[in-house]
């Protein structure tokens, strides 16, 4: 087994309470190889939004109402999984739309195990939204996207939600990383940013795509302005993973278009992070490492 170098290191990974999640593979799997984590966690309502396409009705299994279910709890069983193992986790509830919980959060992980050597940046605000006016919403217009409810046309209050979690607190954490780093004169460290595929754009989602690109242009500059400091930044950008929101109609749907013929699930994206945040990837920086098991590869055919 290859040695990732991280036993002793600090992370902090936010979004991480779904048991079934990104961050909570992500956080487990760091804690696996040595590293002490600080989880970050924001419950949201396990209200299920009126239009959905796939409600499964049967909240114990994949679908909408299971996903809002597991993002509406804390992340002790995600802590207490670590633990079990002889792990090292502590967890802090906040939400990152606040700028002030910022620094806290950094004042917690110093506090609970020292100075944050790495920074997942895996917390997400989401909900799908269009340019398309609430009279098309109404007729079901086949121009939206499948996969999930269309809540809204976009507004100011959509646009800004998206952005302040998805993209400006991924800024306001990587400044917060790298000052503290500078202070304490360390010369490791890693970011690690999570983002979609189809950030590009992608219809019926069109502020959450949009604040996905945004961190991507975040990262790359970060690259580059912290990399004299020790300090790699880079990307992974999911395709479709299990986290508890796919039902198996829309997996069915999603397979079809995925090479690997199965939807991800959040270890292989974990697996992804824990490279990004080893020593093996210490000259790998400014980089968007794609893991979609093929997921809509444009061929040029």
């Amino acid at each position: 087994m290859i040695d990732p170098g991280l036993t002793g290191r600090v992370a902090l990974v936010t979004g991480g309470n779904n048991p079934h999640g990104i961050g909570a593979a992500t956080a487990e799997a760091l804690a696996a190889q040595g590293v002490a984590v600080l989880i970050h966690f924001f419950r949201l309502s396990a209200n299920v939004p009126e239009r959905s396409t796939h409600k499964t009705g049967d909240p114990g299994s994949p679908g909408l109402e299971f996903y809002l279910a597991m993002q509406a709890k804390s992340a002790d069983e995600v802590v207490g999984r670590i633990r079990d193992q002889g792990g090292r986790a502590e967890s802090w509830e906040a939400n990152l739309g606040d700028p002030a919980v910022i620094p806290e959060l950094f004042d917690r992980a110093e506090q609970a195990f020292g100075p944050v050597d790495i920074l997942v940046n895996n917390a997400a605000d989401y909900e799908a939204d269009t340019f398309l006016p609430e009279s098309s919403l109404e007729r079901g217009d086949p121009a939206l996207w499948a996969g999930g409810p269309i809540k809204s046309t976009v507004t100011a209050g959509s646009h800004d939600r998206h952005f302040a979690v998805n993209t400006r607190a991924v800024a306001l954490m990587t400044a917060e990383f790298a000052g503290r780093h500078l202070e304490s004169e360390r010369s490791w460290g890693r970011i690690i940013n999570v983002s979609a595929d189809c950030s590009r754009g992608c219809p019926g989602e069109v502020s959450y795509r949009a604040s996905k690109y945004a961190l991507e242009s975040y990262s790359r500059s970060a690259a580059a302005e912290l990399g004299p400091l020790g300090i790699t930044v880079n990307v992974v950008s999911p395709g479709p993973v299990q986290t508890g929101y796919i039902a198996p109609e829309l997996e069915r749907e999603l397979v079809a278009d995925i090479a690997l013929r199965r939807v991800g699930r959040p270890q292989d994206i974990a697996d992804a992070i824990v490279f990004l945040a080893s020593e093996q990837a210490g000259w790998v920086t400014g980089q968007l490492l794609v893991v979609h098991g093929g997921h809509r590869m444009s061929l040029g055919l």
